[in-house]
């Protein structure tokens, strides 16, 4: 799904001079971001449409959960046209909404996806077919994670499922080392510079905090999911699924 990328250059220059955050700024250049940042970010969202074809049934609603400019729900609606669902994002940065309202309207899905600015942390919905977290619980702080985890599973119907990718950290230090090194490397090859690399790890710093996988799984199984299995990673980037049964 092609749409004009402005060039992410946020951090070519200038080390950072205040912490990561999803403004305006941000949401100009988000989508190059995703490409260049997250390895296979579009591998993911097919995989997950795959999974949602298992488990959803007719009349559905799809919730994401931080989404950003919309890109993961455009190419769901595109993947389960076939299904008749509906798509709700939520997203607390107002800069973000407007882009994928936009992004809506432009590939004429706005009678499909409804895009609202709230919290998603204290946000609260019921019968959800299923839920999508994508690089989203990463960002909310760890002392509420397990409370957020348990909302979300409050929030689905029987059978649903939440869908969630995080960017993991490694208990074994080696191989925690190399695999930050193969992300870098990842980003290296797609253009950013080290100065880049190192000026957004530095504004992400106390903005992102990963958990491992298995702290990841054990905030699943206590909200209440049985199961829970890891369907996709690439070195520190790792994709879960949860079934409420």
């Amino acid at each position: 799904m092609a749409t004009d990328k402005p060039t992410d250059d946020l951090y070519r220059q200038h080390p950072p001079d205040r912490d990561f955050t999803f403004n305006e700024t941000v949401a100009r250049v988000f989508d190059d971001m995703l490409d260049r940042s997250v390895p296979c970010y579009a591998e993911v969202i097919d995989h997950c449409a795959r999974l949602l074809e298992c488990f959803i049934a007719p009349g559905d609603t799809i919730y994401d959960l931080g989404c950003s400019t919309g890109t993961t729900l455009l190419q769901l609606s595109r993947l389960l046209a076939g299904h008749s669902l509906h798509y709700i994002g939520i997203d607390s940065s107002s800069a973000m909404i407007k882009k994928a309202r936009s992004k809506a309207a432009m590939f004429s899905k706005s009678d499909r996806i409804r895009f609202q600015r709230d919290d998603i942390t204290t946000i609260r919905f019921s019968n959800a077919g299923a839920i999508l977290c994508n690089y989203t619980l990463q960002f909310v702080r760890p002392m509420i994670r397990q409370e957020f985890v348990r909302g979300l599973f409050s929030s689905l119907r029987d059978g649903g499922i939440l869908l969630l990718s995080e960017k993991i950290i490694c208990p074994h230090p080696r191989l925690n080392r190399e695999f930050i090194g193969m992300h870098h490397r990842f980003k290296r090859e797609r253009g950013y510079s080290e100065l880049e690399i190192a000026n957004k790890r530095e504004a992400l710093e106390n903005v992102l905090i990963p958990f491992t996988v298995r702290e990841n799984k054990k905030l699943l199984r206590q909200a209440g999911f049985s199961g829970v299995e890891t369907f996709f990673q690439w070195f520190n980037f790792v994709s879960f699924v949860a079934v409420k049964e």
